[in-house]
């Protein structure tokens, strides 16, 4: 090998393809030097056929906003801003552990993000839902072309299910002590089966309380939604339109539901209603009310359909009200009766 020194470092000096090589190492270890040697002729020969070295995956911290900004990347449809929300307010909690933060995105992601969720103290919902951000975080970094592979995530055990269902006592119970927007945000789920999200996001525009083609009631549109299945009529029901009419005659904003905590506060120009407020509010009345864990908030929408699928309700009117991509889904909810067999 043609190391020699010149000054106090040495330098390599060899052909390759019929090119003169000639670099400093920098280094005034002769050892040293000899192994850079032969790292720059490895480098050379794998260029020669093609084979580029890949940088090191970058750290969590770095590329984190690089995950904020490409979300959607690799799939059908960008991802709605609260579930970006969801994304960033994750990350935010998982940059304050430095380890987590200084991880590259690569097969350590796994290991360090479970030794993370080990320490906030949060049940294996949450837990999982950070592992999803870091999951998605990976999928969207391979996509970039950062890590050649998704390392695999295993998720917590023992998440809740969502598939409690409020019987009418409870229901009567639960809305007489709901404090507002909750209260009117769970009666419109209760009442249509809309998620959280989709009433949330529910403006007047898309609020028909007048019935057309012979219905009893009014219809809701959804507009926004995971899928095209999720864009669709919803019709009201008997308990909804009072409380529509009553947010509709002291509206204030565009949407249904805003920023205020209360339904007689609206402040001008305030934005929809987060998400977050009404699940706060309903994880603390349920603790007060001594209601089941498993009554997450989505369980009012899992209750309605549930009730639908009992008074008789094929799967394939389930789906187009409640916006399921696949029958399969709306199946769940159906559950024969000595009366249907």
């Amino acid at each position: 090998m043609a190391v020699f020194k010149r000054g106090r470092v040495y330098w390599f000096n060899f052909i390759f393809n019929g090119e003169k090589i000639q670099e400093s190492t920098k280094q005034g270890n002769q050892h040293v030097a000899r192994q850079m040697e032969a790292a720059r002729r490895t480098a050379l020969a794998k260029g020669e056929v093609g084979i580029m070295e890949r940088k090191p995956a970058p750290m969590l911290r770095d590329f984190a906003q690089t995950f904020l900004d490409n979300a959607g990347l690799g799939r059908k449809q960008e991802p709605k801003e609260s579930t970006k929300r969801f994304y960033a307010d994750a990350l935010n909690q998982m940059l304050k552990c430095e380890p987590l933060a200084s991880t590259r995105m690569d097969s350590n992601l796994p290991e360090v993000g479970k030794r993370f969720i080990r320490t906030t103290g949060v049940g294996p919902g949450r837990k999982n839902a950070f592992l999803r951000t870091l999951r998605r975080a990976a999928h969207v970094a391979m996509e970039l072309g950062l890590i050649s592979s998704v390392p695999k995530f295993a998720m917590e055990q023992g998440e809740v299910e969502r598939d409690f269902v409020l019987d009418r006592a409870q229901e009567s119970i639960y809305l007489s002590f709901a404090p507002q927007p909750l209260k009117d945000v769970a009666t419109l789920m209760l009442g249509t089966g809309l998620c959280v999200g989709e009433a949330c996001n529910l403006g007047w525009r898309d609020v028909h309380l007048e019935p057309v083609n012979g219905a009893r009631f009014g219809y809701l549109y959804v507009r926004d939604g995971k899928t095209r299945n999720r864009r669709r009529n919803v019709p009201l029901t008997a308990a909804v339109p009072a409380m529509l009419e009553a947010r509709a005659a002291e509206a204030r904003t565009p949407w249904v539901f805003t920023d205020s905590m209360s339904r007689n506060s609206y402040v001008p120009g305030t934005g929809r209603l987060s998400e977050s407020t009404v699940f706060h509010q309903h994880i603390e009345l349920r603790k007060k009310l001594k209601l089941p864990g498993g009554f997450v908030l989505h369980g009012c929408r899992h209750t309605f359909l549930t009730r639908l699928g009992a008074c008789g309700a094929d799967a394939f009117s389930i789906k187009r009200i409640a916006g399921h991509h696949s029958v399969t889904v709306s199946e769940k909810y159906i559950h024969p009766t000595p009366e249907s067999a």
